[in-house]
């Protein structure tokens, strides 16, 4: 039995601090994980930038709003659910995410949590688990899955590499250049097929 595991940011929707960094007017906001492999260290970076400008949860949940998903994504997961089961594994928060889930017809979405003071100051952050999408990949093998991974970013690299199948998509020229053994496709059709073409052996 397979079950695909996609990440959010960058391949279903648009990298949100990426928009929110463009909304405040911030660049250094626009650092993710595609620059940054270590998450805590990024988390830390970009909470001491919201407390240096005095922005907060709200301010960035007025961003989300104005954000769809990527062109032909819900497309491309309403196809994909409709022959396996599908699992979004992302870095993001379910502050963040849900009002995304919406406009993607709710599909199942594993995350962290913000941890968010009654201001709306945002304090800090609880990870559901160590290594996330490589944890919870390895978790899905335990109980009889095949796992079909794809993802743009370092923090990716991880349930790519250990699932049955992996696949780039919309990634860095440096990610693809570290890891040409991975396909790497840039169009919902291209990484459609390639699921199929697995599911389908």
């Amino acid at each position: 039995m397979e079950i695909v595991c996609l990440d959010l940011e960058g391949v279903l929707v648009p990298e949100i601090w990426i928009a929110f960094a463009e909304a405040v007017g911030i660049p250094e906001l626009k650092k993710t994980t595609r620059d940054e492999p270590d998450y805590d260290k990024l988390m830390k970076f970009r909470l001491d930038i919201l407390k240096e400008h005095g922005l907060g949860l709200k301010e960035i949940q007025d961003t989300i709003a104005g954000i769809d998903p990527l062109p032909g994504a819900k497309e491309f997961l309403d196809a994909l659910r409709a022959e396996t089961q599908v699992l979004i594994l992302s870095d993001t928060f379910t502050q963040f995410a849900m009002p995304l889930m919406k406009k993607l017809g709710y599909p199942t979405l594993l995350c962290n949590t913000l941890e968010v003071a009654p201001d709306g100051t945002i304090t800090g952050y609880k990870m559901r688990c160590e290594q996330s999408k490589l944890t919870t990949v390895k978790a899905l093998q335990s109980i009889g899955y095949d796992t079909i991974a794809s993802g743009d970013s370092f923090n990716d690299l991880g349930m790519i590499l250990n699932s049955a199948a992996g696949f780039l998509f919309k990634s860095t020229d440096a990610i693809k250049a570290d890891h040409p053994e991975l396909p790497a496709y840039e169009t919902y059709d291209e990484l459609l097929n390639a699921i199929r073409g697995v599911i389908n052996k």
